[in-house]
């Protein structure tokens, strides 16, 4: 697989307005020496999307659902009650320790979490996962892309969870159980006022990226009438 190769297909296909895919990883050491971020650290994304990579670790995630969703942490006592009675995103403190039991949040082996944009990566061997920012009509096009080639239920799904649990750990267990489903995400209120109000997050692990690769100029995306039409509306 080669970036340059797949970044012009992802221009072709979605032209110069589209954000530029984010890779994610860990790593013992950081590619960017990187700032505390108080509270969300979705707040820090903008820096990728303007070029410049980030590399967080417990120092630099100053929220404790951020640290323990990337595996910096073991889960915090107080997360059951604060996601249920203070945020209100589950009935009971119950539902809430378990759902996440049920998810198996794993611990992370490696120092560093780095989201670095696809045009400054020099390869595609240790990331884990493929992060999209995008509007409906570019939604459209990259899950229609993921069932060119599956006729599973679950090619793309969307789970309960925050912002970095959508992001990151399912993506990453996927990953690593060598999984082809792909990820909707940034419905938790709590990370939407860090994107624009029409962008959702879609991530797509490389145990899948890895075949979507190959697949991409076959799809819909190249060289038919209905793509060519949202082509024009997204600002070809």
């Amino acid at each position: 697989m080669e970036i340059n190769q797949f970044i012009q297909n992802y221009r072709d296909a979605f032209g110069e307005a589209a954000d530029l895919p984010i890779a994610l990883w860990y790593s013992d050491t950081p590619v960017a020496q990187t700032n505390k971020i108080g509270g969300c650290f979705f707040k820090g994304m903008e820096e990728v999307r303007n070029g410049a990579p980030i590399s967080l670790n417990a120092d630099v995630i100053g929220c404790g659902g951020g640290k323990f969703y990337t595996g910096f942490t073991e889960m915090p006592e107080r997360i059951p009650n604060f996601v249920s009675l203070k945020e209100k995103y589950k009935q009971t403190p119950e539902m809430v320790l378990d759902f996440i039991e049920g998810m198996g949040v794993p611990l992370a082996e490696k120092a560093y979490l780095n989201f670095i944009r696809l045009d400054k990566l020099d390869s595609f061997e240790q990331v884990e996962a493929i992060l999209f920012l995008a509007t409906p009509d570019i939604l459209s096009g990259l899950t229609t892309w993921a069932f060119f080639d599956s006729n599973k239920e679950d090619t793309v799904v969307s789970t309960f969870g925050s912002g970095c649990s959508a992001v990151v750990t399912q993506p990453i267990l996927e990953n690593r159980r060598g999984g082809k489903r792909t990820f909707l995400g940034f419905f938790d209120p709590s990370v939407r006022p860090y994107f624009q109000a029409n962008i959702l997050s879609y991530t797509i692990p490389m145990s899948r990226f890895k075949e979507m690769y190959y697949t991409m100029k076959d799809s819909c995306l190249f060289d038919t009438h209905a793509w060519g039409k949202i082509k024009e509306r997204i600002g070809f």
